[in-house]
């Protein structure tokens, strides 16, 4: 059997801290496992009764004997510190994604399960798709706009799942709008808006490609009080005008989303494109803020997961 011993040390030690930390919180999904140990490239997540277990590519040559008897090791020693059945650990390799690879299916079909954030309750589905429904990453920003929500007019742009608008709806927004392209997003947003008791009639959603949804919307003289921006690093999907390329294209989204944000209105932008820079013209035209410190929660050791600004208008 392979030596795992520094990573069951590890793992045991995290799990006992955020375990406690997590009840405390609220969570029934957190990160237990980053990386920590450079011979085990893996992430594991604790969503309520299950793992989520990803495995990074590092290039290594390994025998697929030699793979297997340290892969059924890692998945023991999880097995045995989190109390999670050997059944109930899924497993993903993870590769470098590009475009639209992120939303496509793994071919399996896997089960949707219900999990609680901080008072809300989110779908999510371990098995199906590359990611779970629900990025653990942006749970600080999450909670920031349910304390900023009441009576706000709510914009969720590149929704995913709709996770933002469900916490935007918890903390009082008036009404929202939720835009993603992908019926299957929209169709999962739609059942997390039912499970958090959303009234339909007044969070509406759209399928739209969000350049054509925010000429659009400023055409149709659309305003909000609070925004969330969180595009994908590239998305090359069929169903869209154009390629995306956040780092290229940013300058264009965050001026069009704040042609729709009302005076004193707030908007938060974010994606996880490791080498992203924002550009100096946002910083000179409007009134920006770099969050990502205080966006990345505290069970994920990488810090540089994310980064998140809080962007307005300037005064006078």
């Amino acid at each position: 059997m392979a030596d795992v011993s520094a990573f069951a040390g590890r793992l045991s030690k995290n799990y006992k801290h955020y375990a406690k930390w997590a009840k405390r919180n609220g969570l029934e999904a957190w990160r237990v496992y980053d990386r920590d140990v450079p011979q085990f490239p893996l992430i594991i997540d604790i969503y309520g009764e299950r793992v989520h277990l990803q495995e990074y590519d590092t290039g290594w040559q390994i025998g697929d004997d030699e793979y297997a008897d340290w892969m059924q090791a890692v998945q023991q020693v999880i097995s045995e510190i989190t109390g999670v059945a050997a059944d109930k650990i899924a497993l993903k390799a993870r590769r470098r994604q590009k475009g639209d690879s992120q939303y496509e299916k793994t071919g399996r079909e896997g089960e949707d399960f219900v999990v609680a954030e901080q008072g809300q309750r989110f779908w999510v589905n371990l098995d199906a798709y590359l990611d779970t429904g629900l990025f653990l990453d942006h749970r600080n920003t999450r909670k920031r706009v349910r304390e900023e929500a009441a009576g706000k007019r709510f914009l969720n742009l590149f929704a995913y799942t709709g996770s933002f608008t469900v916490y935007a709806a918890a903390g009082g927004a008036v009404s929202s709008e939720t835009v993603d392209l992908s019926n299957t997003y929209q169709a999962w947003s739609r059942r997390n808006f039912e499970l958090n008791g959303l009234d339909l009639g007044k969070h509406a959603l759209i399928r739209d490609d969000v350049f054509q949804y925010l000429e659009d919307a400023a055409f149709a003289g659309k305003q909000f009080d609070l925004i969330v921006m969180d595009p994908p690093s590239f998305s090359n999907s069929k169903k869209m005008q154009d390629e995306l390329d956040v780092q290229r294209d940013h300058v264009k989204l965050v001026d069009g989303a704040m042609r729709l944000l009302a005076p004193g209105g707030v908007l938060y932008f974010s994606n996880n494109l490791r080498s992203f820079e924002l550009s100096p013209l946002l910083v000179q035209d409007y009134d920006v803020r770099d969050i990502s410190k205080q966006s990345v929660p505290e069970d994920f050791r990488n810090k540089k997961i994310h980064q998140c600004w809080r962007i307005g208008h300037r005064a006078g």
